[in-house]
């Protein structure tokens, strides 16, 4: 698979794609461990990252966005893992699935874990994690029952509804733009 969209290089790049690939390759992401590679070995972001420099006034937001998601999030890192990874999973999105495993290994997913996450078996999850597995294997597939909000209201309470619908939606968003542009 050939991308659509050339790996934009930090020396050719305007001062507003400069700032942004700054905020993405020097912000959070970059801080701490890293679990997969932000950058290609000619300093490009990789996944996403490369087309939001396209539009960086709103590449800039929705990078803000996921580090919100990522870093200052209320869900459990091993909870917002299995959130991810089904979203991964739901759209095939081998980026989404390669980057977040070593982040979900690294909070605590075990290999069989992970590679029921790659099935979308959510049958291993119990108690609040289950309650998440299934809050948003029903906001991918559109919507949330009645019985299903109570369950997750319970577990996480609205606020918590409202992250995981936004990690469900943000990731989703980040697969589509994955597959527009044929990254792989």
């Amino acid at each position: 698979m050939t991308s659509r969209i050339p790996a934009l290089v930090p020396e050719a790049l305007d001062p507003d794609q400069a700032r942004l690939y700054e905020a993405i390759a020097g912000g959070p992401r970059a801080a701490g461990p890293q679990h997969f590679a932000l950058t290609s070995q000619d300093g490009a972001l990789r996944g996403p990252f490369n087309a939001f420099l396209l539009a960086p006034a709103l590449g800039d937001a929705v990078q803000a966005l996921g580090a919100a998601l990522r870093y200052r999030g209320d869900l459990p890192d091993r909870a917002r893992e299995i959130v991810i990874l089904l979203v991964a999973q739901h759209w095939d999105s081998a980026f989404e699935r390669e980057a977040h495993e070593g982040v979900g290994r690294a909070a605590g997913l075990l290999d069989r874990e992970l590679a029921a996450l790659r099935d979308g078996d959510i049958a291993g999850f119990a108690g609040t994690e289950g309650a998440i597995a299934r809050l948003t294997l029903a906001l991918l597939a559109g919507d949330l029952d009645d019985d299903g909000w109570r369950e997750a209201e319970t577990a996480i309470g609205a606020a918590g509804v409202f992250e995981v619908g936004t990690l469900v939606g943000y990731y989703g968003m980040l697969a589509l733009h994955l597959r527009v542009f044929r990254v792989d």
